[in-house]
């Protein structure tokens, strides 16, 4: 196996306990900040070159929310090292019982294109602080980045520790028949299975962060203007390559024809007369992702938008109206500038058809009276939920990202992510005397000792 060597010699630094002391730890997440400062232009421009990704979106998302990361980590990782105490029987009362938070030893993350730096970094630090060693697989689609990655990150981080691996399905096939102790994969469904696969071989536990189709309920009491906006700029950031945009609308036909205006407002807003010439709009990443793309534009009615260009990989900000249930933008998870509006009679049927479909990574819904946003919170199930906004419950470390079923399992950001890539031991240290106390339960075994206990 070509990538055997390479572990083996992460595996060999991480045994010889260089990663577990603090300020080893500390020193590395500096180095990440530095990274992010001194590479800061190179981000931008690899990111521009990859999807057009506008300045505005990439700082936010690749690097300031990564500094957040970094910030909220270096401040507690104190605290998140220390044992924690737990609660004693009568019997253990002048025992030690604590949990200790150790590293796996060396892990895999493998990040995918949308968001390429922070969805290798935001897992990364955790790894980080956590004390382990780890292999970076960055996404082949997105080359620039790509390149970026393999070409500096190993002048800021220990290179006995740390590596970053390039290349496509082979590659990554190949990477993964070595045993790791942890996986954390961002990705679509389908290899998120084959990932699981080549884990169960080695029985090393998996985070897996995946997709789906996040519906997005908007109730007919509501903020029509407010609405189309936080919609619109939930769907077209990033020119929908977000995993947790809002993926389709769910709504009644009054409410349809209300946000039409509102939301064909918001994206000239956005973007202008023409959003082709707009720098604030993105471009998609490849080739195959614009033809699958364009073959959606079919489902419903092109309310508005639905403009394309394969030269230039342009879609503009589209809106699609009436989109049934068998149409095909309904069939995948949508992944691009693309908004199907379908039309149900009122929030229960609304619920009823987020339910009868698999289980989603985040949950959107929309409504001036809180009673009908906690209804929709109590009677559904997904990674993540957001009342009356779209993408930002994502912003904050105190909530643990993650799927459910279809969409992902395991969770991380912020101290979460410290967890995942920490073994938590259990651990009890008793003291050497009073053998009185364990006389009841050694042999010969009595009914007065039964009693006893």
């Amino acid at each position: 196996n070509p990538y055997a060597g390479l572990v083996s010699h992460l595996r060999a630094s991480w045994l010889s306990g260089k990663t577990r002391p603090m300020e080893y730890r500390v020193a590395q997440l500096e180095a990440l900040g530095r990274f992010l400062d001194d590479k800061k232009q190179e981000i931008l421009e690899a990111t521009e070159l990859d999807m057009g990704k506008p300045s505005f979106e990439a700082f936010f998302s690749e690097i300031l929310l990564c500094k957040n990361e970094l910030n909220v980590t270096l401040n507690n990782l104190c605290n998140w090292m220390k044992d924690e105490h737990v609660d004693k029987n009568l019997v253990m009362q002048l025992d030690s019982a604590f949990i200790r938070k150790e590293p796996y030893g060396v892990v895999l993350i493998i990040a995918p294109w949308n968001y390429p730096i922070h969805l290798f970094l935001v897992p990364l630090i955790g790894a980080i602080a956590a004390g382990n060693c780890a292999i970076i697989k960055p996404s082949e689609i997105s080359k620039n980045t790509e390149r970026l990655i393999a070409e500096t990150l190993s002048c800021y981080l220990d290179s006995d520790c740390f590596a970053v691996v390039t290349g496509g399905v082979p590659e990554t096939t190949r990477l993964l028949e070595n045993k790791f102790d942890y996986i954390f994969f961002t990705g679509t469904p389908p290899v998120g299975r084959i990932v699981m696969t080549a884990a169960a071989k080695h029985l090393t536990p998996v985070t897996l962060e995946l997709g789906g189709k996040n519906p997005c309920y908007v109730s007919d009491t509501c903020d029509v203007t407010n609405v189309a906006r936080r919609v619109a700029w939930g769907r077209f950031f990033n020119a929908g390559q977000t995993c947790i945009a809002p993926d389709y609308l769910l709504c009644t036909l009054e409410m349809q024809e209300k946000l039409m205006p509102a939301l064909r407002a918001a994206i000239t807003e956005f973007f202008g007369p023409n959003p082709r010439e707009s720098p604030d709009f993105g471009r998609i990443v490849s080739d195959k992702q614009f033809r699958r793309l364009r073959a959606l534009l079919g489902s419903g009615r092109v309310a508005i938008g639905g403009q394309t260009d394969e030269a230039e990989r342009y879609i503009a900000p589209t809106v699609l109206a009436d989109v049934l249930p068998s149409d095909p933008a309904m069939q995948e998870e949508v992944f691009g500038p693309i908004l199907p509006i379908v039309v149900i009679a009122n929030m229960d049927e609304a619920i009823d058809f987020i339910n009868a479909r698999p289980r989603p990574l985040a949950l959107y819904a929309f409504s001036c009276d809180s009673k009908i946003v906690n209804q929709v919170l109590e009677r559904t199930s997904s990674g993540g939920f957001c009342g009356n906004d779209t993408l930002m419950h994502v912003t904050l470390t105190s909530l643990p990202f993650g799927g459910v079923g279809n969409s992902g399992l395991g969770k991380y950001h912020g101290k979460f992510t410290f967890d995942t890539f920490s073994l938590h031991r259990g651990c009890l240290h008793r003291t050497m005397g009073l053998e009185t106390l364990n006389t009841p339960r050694y042999p010969p075994y009595t009914q007065q000792k039964l009693g006893l206990l």
